[in-house]
């Protein structure tokens, strides 16, 4: 059974950093990548940033490009977004999904709340 599990959200001032992990279980993501997504209140689930060939290839939103960055450790098949100069308006429930593009399993969320 695979699981994924985030861990690693709680509440930042602005301009704060936070790093989220996504621990897999029962399968490896290694070489197929994984992805993370977010929630806002009242907006739709929206792409943030993937890796994919063992982390050859990575891609951003727009909105968080040069600030966030994902990366992964396959000894431990787990992907991580260190989020850094964060905004209010990074305010949601985190996922992370795998395998990149096809995003068949899903981690249960953790939430990030930039606030002063």
């Amino acid at each position: 059974q695979v699981q994924l599990v985030e861990s690693g959200g709680g509440l930042v001032q602005p301009g704060g950093s936070l790093r989220l992990s996504c621990a897999a279980s029962g399968r490896s993501f290694g070489n197929s990548g994984m992805g993370w997504f977010r929630r806002a209140p009242g907006k739709e689930r929206e792409f943030v940033a993937g890796n994919t060939w063992n982390g050859k290839f990575t891609y951003y939103s727009d909105s968080v490009k040069g600030r966030f960055t994902i990366s992964g450790d396959n000894n431990k098949n787990t992907v991580y977004l260190q989020m850094n100069n964060l905004k209010p308006e990074d305010t949601a429930v985190y996922y992370c999904a795998a395998p990149y593009g096809n995003y068949d399993y899903w981690g249960q969320g953790t939430q990030v709340t930039v606030s002063s």
